[in-house]
């Protein structure tokens, strides 16, 4: 089983940038890939980003590409997702994710069923 808890959410003017942090605790770190998913609200959650267990793999969503950026350091147990040139329809609560072993490929990363541990979520309010 892998804990996980975001931070670094808050609000930022449209343009800014933050950072999100995804700590993860439990089994092996390395052995998961992971992905960043987001809810607005009034929405069904959606897909952002993902990493593979090594970070060579990175797919993003097509609202969120050439603005952020997902990485990894396994020795710290943690994934990143770096959000520049925010826009206020990026606002949204943010989840981290762990997928389950053996399902995360490039084609199920943005299925919600490819993961198996989440966060708590993290606000993140982007003003206009």
């Amino acid at each position: 089983q892998v804990q996980l808890v975001e931070s670094g959410g808050g609000l930022v003017q449209a343009g800014g940038s933050l950072r999100l942090s995804c700590a993860a605790s439990g089994r092996t770190f390395s052995s998961n890939a992971m992905g960043w998913f987001r809810q607005a609200p009034g929405k069904e959650r959606e897909f952002v980003a993902a990493i593979s267990r090594s970070g060579r793999n990175t797919p993003y969503a097509d609202s969120v590409k050439d603005r952020f950026t997902i990485s990894r350091d396994n020795a710290k147990n943690l994934v990143y997702l770096q959000m520049n040139s925010l826009k206020p329809e990026d606002t949204a609560v943010y989840y981290c994710a762990a997928a389950k072993v053996n399902s995360w490929y490039i084609w199920t990363a943005s299925k919600d069923r490819t993961y198996g541990n989440w966060g708590q979520g993290n606000q993140v309010t982007v003003s206009s």
